[in-house]
């Protein structure tokens, strides 16, 4: 299994590149992972609306432009469905025996999601009604992804 998470914005904040490391480390026997890391857009303070659309287009243009041609895409979206641990690694189970061999997950900008972004995805997928930090998401999304393959195995997972 192949893994690709594409994401706007490196990470600075220490804890988070540690925990993201480790459950790398954890996935390592489960699945290939590779993260992609574009420079994320800047937007003036008070944009137009036409201006906060054209700087979501400009970056989901080049988010997308990192998803893997044969890659199912899983956009995290605020408004997407939410699954729990167990739907989510049963949905991984069901694009793996339907010969899905590699999944991208794609984490927008701290603005948004261009809408063309939202189209293009196989799945959008919410881990909460809350609006939490986009580098944040990376985290929790590591840890769900080790989860699912856990729950998958039938094998024990505590922190």
């Amino acid at each position: 299994m192949k893994i690709t998470v594409v994401c706007a914005g490196k990470l600075k904040e220490k804890y988070l590149r540690e925990g993201i490391a480790e459950y790398e480390k954890r996935l390592r026997p489960y699945a290939d992972v590779r993260t992609i890391e574009i420079a994320e857009e800047r937007m003036k303070e008070k944009p137009s609306a036409a201006e906060k659309a054209d700087i979501l287009r400009r970056e989901g243009e080049r988010l997308l432009a990192q998803v893997p041609q044969d890659a199912y895409l899983i956009v995290l979206d605020v408004g997407g469905a939410e699954l729990s641990s167990e739907e989510f690694s049963a949905k991984i189970d069901t694009l793996t025996v339907g010969g899905r061999s590699h999944i991208a997950f794609l984490i927008g900008g701290p603005f948004g999601l261009a809408d063309e972004v939202r189209r293009r995805a196989d799945l959008r997928l919410s881990f909460s009604h809350f609006t939490l930090p986009h580098q944040l998401i990376r985290l929790f999304l590591m840890e769900q992804i080790y989860r699912a393959f856990k729950i998958s195995r039938g094998e024990p997972y505590h922190l």
